[in-house]
């Protein structure tokens, strides 16, 4: 099947098929274990749609992790990535100059929120950018502690995973992992870290965050002079897609700035218009003193990036470097990847579709006493299954049951949290196509029950 092809879903044979079944074995007898959530074997892409290894044609609501937010292949992108190729694949640019890579900086700090100067550091993923995000803020601050929120994910090399909270299958076997890292409840409006029978004023949450850090973090035993950063994802990602009240950051930025402690805002999973704004922290009315990236910051080429103030650039040479980062490939992509998001209005139309797909999803929700909630901004959306809505009891066999019966079915979706599924289609989504995983969701879901 050609690529151009793949314009709709169609299941030849039960996935897993055979040719699927063999790889899979392969896999498991080469391969290291890592986070293998479906039996999906992928040979050919184009937009919006993942062919397997048996002919089998899916829908991809999962977007590779919100890394390919321009779908699979984009023309533009290809096509810059190929004239890469012919010209040089790696100089170092960390000990060495490119072009490729001052453009690709450049890109950034022209779309990540804040209009005063900044630096960039280019790293190969998400967790190498949170390991350069807690190096800058040491650097800078001369201070050696930080505040993490319970329910975030960073990532899971040793600095990162300090941050992490989201599983303790994360940390198990892993202790000690960085020291100095502080967890506060995060303002989950759903299921509220405060009051256990849910209800509360959205000003009233956020209110008691912001006093637990300074009542029983700040002035009890973590001295703010200490503190070298705040780390926080404006939604929590593998926590459940947590999107917190829309005043929270505001109120956040209040007290790091009183006590002089630099915002840290994670933006591997949120950013590059999956909110329906170039960055999620724009919703919130934030600006970041240093802010990561990565997943699709190159459209599926491995990078990832630390944008900083300029006032927190490293104070000599050597302190940080790697090999990789910024590679030509990867920056050529990068370019080409904000270029493409502006061409083809990708950040306006995940917007749009994310609205409608939010209506459709508040539709399961009526039609089915099982979901308990419906939240997210733009394409970046979740269903949370429960046992009960009173209790909001997370029903985590129902939601994996659910993603099972819709890969059957031709749609590839993928879980978060306790008990929801992500909702994280590619942004050049049509309403055609919203429409046609939504009747395979529908589907799943009965089929689950």
């Amino acid at each position: 099947m050609m690529q151009e092809e793949l314009n709709g879903i169609k299941i030849k044979v039960t996935p897993p098929g055979p040719e699927a079944k063999k790889i899979i074995e392969l896999n498991d007898k080469y391969l290291a274990r890592s986070t293998q959530s479906l039996p999906v074997v992928g040979k050919l892409g184009k937009g919006v749609y993942v062919e397997d290894v048996d002919g089998n044609v899916y829908l991809d609501f999962a977007s590779g992790i919100s890394v390919t937010n321009l779908g699979h292949l984009d023309p533009y992108v290809t096509q810059k990535v190929e004239e890469q190729l012919h010209k040089l694949w790696h100089f170092p640019g960390t000990d060495f100059y490119t072009e490729m890579q001052v453009l690709a900086a450049k890109s950034l700090i022209e779309v990540t929120p804040g209009k005063f100067n900044k630096k960039v550091f280019f790293t190969n993923s998400g967790t190498e950018s949170v390991e350069a995000a807690i190096k800058i803020a040491k650097s800078y601050t001369h201070r050696e502690r930080f505040i993490g929120f319970i329910g975030a994910f960073h990532g899971r090399t040793q600095g990162s995973l300090s941050f992490t909270a989201s599983k303790p299958i994360h940390h198990k076997g892993f202790f000690p992992s960085m020291p100095g890292v502080e967890h506060v409840p995060f303002p989950n409006p759903y299921r509220n870290p405060f009051n256990i029978d849910g209800y509360e004023e959205p000003d009233e949450l956020v209110n008691r965050v912001i006093d637990y850090i300074e009542t029983y973090l700040l002035k009890t035993y973590v001295p703010p002079e200490d503190v070298a950063g705040i780390l926080a994802e404006p939604i929590q990602g593998e926590g459940g897609y947590i999107v917190p009240p829309m005043n929270f950051f505001k109120e956040l930025r209040k007290l790091a700035d009183k006590y002089h402690i630099p915002l840290l805002i994670d933006e591997v999973q949120s950013g590059f218009g999956r909110t329906g704004k170039f960055f999620a922290s724009e919703h919130f009315g934030v600006e970041p003193d240093v802010i990561t990236l990565a997943k699709s910051i190159a459209s599926g080429i491995p990078m990832g990036a630390a944008v900083m103030k300029e006032e927190m650039n490293f104070s000599e040479n050597g302190l940080h470097s790697n090999t990789f980062g910024g590679n030509l490939i990867a920056s050529a992509a990068c370019v080409a990847t904000i270029d493409e998001m502006k061409k083809l209005n990708a950040v306006e139309n995940a917007a749009k579709q994310g609205a409608y797909m939010k209506k459709r999803l508040v539709e399961l929700q009526n039609k089915y006493n099982e979901i308990g909630d419906v939240r997210g901004l733009g394409l970046m959306l979740a269903i949370d299954f429960v046992k009960d809505r009173r209790t909001k009891e997370p029903n985590s066999k129902l939601r994996n049951d659910v993603i099972n019966n819709a890969f059957k079915n031709g749609l590839i979706l993928l879980s978060t949290g306790s008990s929801a599924i992500r909702i994280i289609p590619p942004l050049i989504i049509t309403q055609e196509q919203v429409d046609e995983g939504i009747e395979v969701l529908d589907k799943a879901i009965k089929m689950s029950k």
